[in-house]
């Protein structure tokens, strides 16, 4: 039921990511780099009620990296639908039907829904405690499944995550 409610953001979402890192000279010019900070970039696209804020990053190690597409974590807003600190991960494979994806944080864990190569939280209250996390954390592990049945584990650097959540809080007006 849970993650009926997420639907709308789900398919939203799958539709903005080849968007956010598309190669493409056009799409380039429609994403504005707000800055590095640390192992994390913020961006922003659109304006008005399309606008679109995003904190990114690659991990910095990843279990069986050769076989894989693109892999990266976003917390993302869309102050236009009311919708902010949505947390996405994209894996870089397909995720085992049905299966859920662990992001650890030192001792706290959260558990995120699978469909396609993405994973999000089950409800805001985990994205907002996991992004107050990412804030205060140094390192993150996100462990997923394949649909071929492989365990991989991705570790991410939580160095700039203060600074690059509060440039797009403040490319997004919050």
């Amino acid at each position: 039921m849970i993650a009926l409610i997420r639907i709308p953001l789900v398919a939203a979402a799958l539709l903005l990511v080849p968007l956010l890192l598309a190669p493409s000279a056009g799409h380039a010019q429609e994403a504005k780099r707000i800055g590095q900070y640390g192992d994390w970039d913020a961006y922003t696209r659109g304006s008005g009620n399309d606008r679109f804020c995003y904190m990114v990053s690659k991990p910095q190690t990843a279990s069986l990296q050769s076989r894989r597409g693109e892999i990266f974590f976003l917390v993302w807003h869309r102050p236009g639908q009311q919708e902010f600190d949505v947390v996405q991960v994209d894996i870089g494979y397909p995720f085992k039907e049905a299966s859920e994806v662990e992001v650890r944080i030192g001792s706290d864990a959260w558990s995120l829904f699978t469909k396609d190569e993405s994973a999000w939280t089950y409800k805001q209250a985990d994205d907002t405690a996991l992004v107050a996390a990412l804030r205060k954390g140094a390192r993150m592990t996100v462990k997923g499944t394949s649909s071929r049945n492989n365990p991989t584990t991705d570790t991410y650097s939580l160095k700039g995550t203060s600074a690059a959540h509060a440039a797009i809080n403040e490319a997004c007006g919050r």
